[in-house]
């Protein structure tokens, strides 16, 4: 059962166990009469040919109430492209498939570097963003969801509760937030949520001081989640990373941008598994290790632009302080575990938390040594600044793709 847990930061939206999803979907599919809902999905060719994509497009097609699906399809040629639009071509529901690295897409990106609005390299952060973009061309929507494609525990009830806060017009929530437990196959998942965000926060109040922005992010029982919904009025002024730094940028500009009640954490899940990334311990641009670097870094900077000073003295004082922190929370996630009769590998989450103590060292000397880089995609407003006809030509490369290449 819900705990009815509150911390004044955030509102925590609960999932009761015994409340009807129909009645959910059923109140969507009244509001989206008036506010049109629409879903972006973030897509590698890779997980076309895995195990959840196939069964979340199943439950995908049962959904009533959404108006349009955007999928940001990235590292796919042209045959893989004309796969994807037969692939997804399931879904009843108003749909599009953005190939990212066409010929007519790449053109968009050379018109955004010359006006020096480099979308950034290749990622989640830069994919999500083009969707977003496409989105806002289509100018047909008032309300936004994202989630990530590898979800093998997928069920339409997590779209409904994702999307409710924001899609209600009795509600005052311009984002919200999804959380669940991270269980899968006996064990106790979210490592670089638990091993890393939770102790770092932590790290950063006792080095740093007490922090608005840090007690918000430490308000999140799950800030990682890819999971989100937002009301569209917002998008052309979001500022996003274009790498794995994407869902702690995403909190971010919400702190900056919207009122304190306007954000919302809601649980959509009773648990919830998706593919687990490697750790890549000898390889720091893959996997947790480029992970922890990215979302360090995306930290590091949203405290830079509000007025804190870093120092190599810093961040070795920070590392230690993290170390000490993580290991005590691993204490409690051992006992917890144990408990609920779940695994937990302690020597393995160890040496997690040794590499991400290297890791913040190495995100704080790239701070350092660049402080002045643009962490972020430049704004959609901005872009319509520059070159007022690119996202309507961005409408048009997406059809063309699709009309020459399927």
């Amino acid at each position: 059962m819900a705990d009815f847990h509150q911390n004044g930061n955030v509102a925590t939206l609960h999932n009761l166990r015994f409340a009807a999803p129909d009645l959910l979907i059923h109140e969507l599919t009244s509001f989206a009469q008036t506010r049109k809902i629409s879903l972006i999905l973030p897509s590698l060719f890779s997980e076309l040919q895995g195990d959840a994509l196939p069964a979340i497009l199943d439950e995908l097609a049962e959904v009533p109430y959404l108006h349009r699906i955007v999928i940001g399809l990235d590292q796919a040629d042209a045959a893989q492209f004309a796969h994807a639009v037969n692939f997804f071509g399931r879904l009843p529901q108003n749909h599009v498939v953005i190939w990212q690295d066409s010929p007519r897409m790449k053109a968009i990106h050379a018109r955004l570097d010359a006006l020096n609005l480099h979308p950034g390299e290749p990622g989640k952060g830069r994919n999500v963003w083009f969707c977003m973009g496409y989105l806002m061309a289509c100018k047909d929507s008032a309300v936004m969801a994202l989630h990530d494609c590898d979800i093998l525990t997928y069920s339409r009830e997590m779209l409904a509760r994702l999307v409710y806060p924001v899609a209600n017009p009795n509600f005052p929530y311009q984002l919200a937030k999804g959380f669940y437990p991270r269980i899968g196959e006996g064990k106790l998942n979210g490592r670089v949520s638990r091993l890393l965000v939770s102790p770092i926060l932590i790290a950063l109040k006792k080095t740093i001081g007490d922090r608005d922005y840090l007690d918000y992010l430490r308000s999140f029982r799950y800030p990682l989640s890819g999971e989100f919904a937002m009301r569209t009025a917002p998008l052309p002024d979001l500022r996003i990373p274009s790498d794995w730094g994407l869902e702690i940028g995403v909190l971010s500009e919400a702190w900056r941008n919207l009122a304190p009640g306007s954000v919302c954490q809601v649980e959509i899940a009773d648990s919830y598994d998706h593919k687990h990334q490697p750790v890549s311990a000898e390889d720091a641009s893959a996997g947790l290790s480029r992970m922890s670097v990215d979302i360090c870094k995306s930290i590091f900077r949203k405290l830079a632009a509000d007025g804190t000073v870093f120092s190599e003295e810093v961040f070795r004082t920070l590392k230690a302080t993290y170390y000490r922190s993580a290991l005590d929370l691993l204490d409690c996630y051992y006992n917890d575990a144990r408990m609920n009769g779940l695994s937990l590998d302690r020597h393995g989450e160890e040496n997690i938390i040794e590499l991400f103590a290297r890791n913040i060292v190495e995100a704080g000397n790239v701070y350092l040594e660049n402080p002045a880089e643009t962490p972020f995609i430049p704004t959609w407003n901005r872009v319509h600044a520059a070159d007022p006809d690119l996202m309507s030509d961005m409408l048009s490369a997406v059809a063309a793709d699709a009309a020459e290449f399927v």
